[in-house]
């Protein structure tokens, strides 16, 4: 990556970790995962990462092929070693290689979508928006990349969804989920914030003003008899959606612990980057 070496990962993704986020792509991003016009036949997901296990990239293509039978699947990972070992798990259309960011567009695989998660963490805010260019770069038009991180269970998870469109990739929504496992509150959620603005959500700041106004719908919820983790989560994004541009109304978003927010322009950038 340009100005940024890539790093070497802990690597400790366990199974199950992003059924949550697997679960969102299968419900809101079936057309995506189906098509297969054109370049799309042989347009790939690409798992950017997936580190000392393959899992998550199994059980992906698993998740997929329910949906498109034929959809191509590649995992790549910096790691030699990692990479050289998830190669036993190969079949037809499953395959594992070595490579960074830029592997896509250097193999010049034809790319729907990249999951990069729990790799940015690691890196300094400044090198966020190179590498989801350089990541983005393989992308097809209309192709979306999945980049952001859970905890270790895979309970909680905050992502950046860009998509690819004619001037570029657009900072298209940031996605949020939760599983109650940890009750609720939309605090739980600040420790697994994108990295550019992991620091960067000050007084003032438009993610701050955002995270008032949901904290502020979730205790009139509560206040008002939503009581479990559940109804105030629910509850709380109804009333948000009502007073926040850009929050997802969707009933099965909130029924499933997800909250979207697509801003009518894209997400805001921290000040400065």
């Amino acid at each position: 990556m340009s100005g940024a070496p890539e790093r070497r990962t802990r690597g400790r993704t366990s199974p199950s970790r992003l059924r949550a986020l697997d679960a969102y792509l299968l419900h809101c991003e079936r057309p995506l995962l189906e098509r297969q016009d054109g370049p799309w036949g042989e347009a790939a997901f690409l798992d950017v990462g997936f580190g000392e296990h393959p899992w998550t990239t199994l059980e992906s293509a698993r998740r997929f092929r329910a949906l498109n039978p034929s959809l191509r699947v590649i995992g790549v990972e910096a790691d030699p070693g990692r990479a050289s070992a998830a190669a036993s798990h190969e079949e037809e259309r499953t395959h594992f290689r070595q490579g960074g960011f830029g592997w896509a567009r250097e193999a010049g695989q034809p790319v729907r979508l990249i999951r990069a998660m729990n790799i940015l963490r690691q890196y300094r805010a400044e090198e966020a928006g190179a590498a989801h260019e350089e990541l983005g770069q393989a992308l097809l038009p209309g192709g979306l990349l999945v980049e952001g991180s859970t905890d270790g269970p895979g309970g909680i998870t905050v992502a950046y969804l860009l998509r690819r469109g004619a001037e570029g990739l657009a900072r298209e929504a940031l996605l949020f989920h939760t599983d109650f496992h940890q009750g609720f509150a939309p605090r739980l959620f600040r420790d697994w914030l994108p990295v550019d603005w992991r620091r960067r959500m000050v007084p003032g700041s438009a993610l701050h003003a955002f995270f008032a106004a949901w904290t502020a719908a979730w205790a009139e919820a509560r206040a008002q008899g939503a009581d479990s983790p559940a109804d105030s989560f629910h509850e709380g994004a109804r009333r948000l959606s009502q007073a926040w541009p850009g929050v997802s109304a969707e009933p099965w978003l909130w029924e499933n612990g997800y909250l979207r927010w697509q801003p009518p322009t894209e997400v805001p950038r921290p000040q400065g980057l």
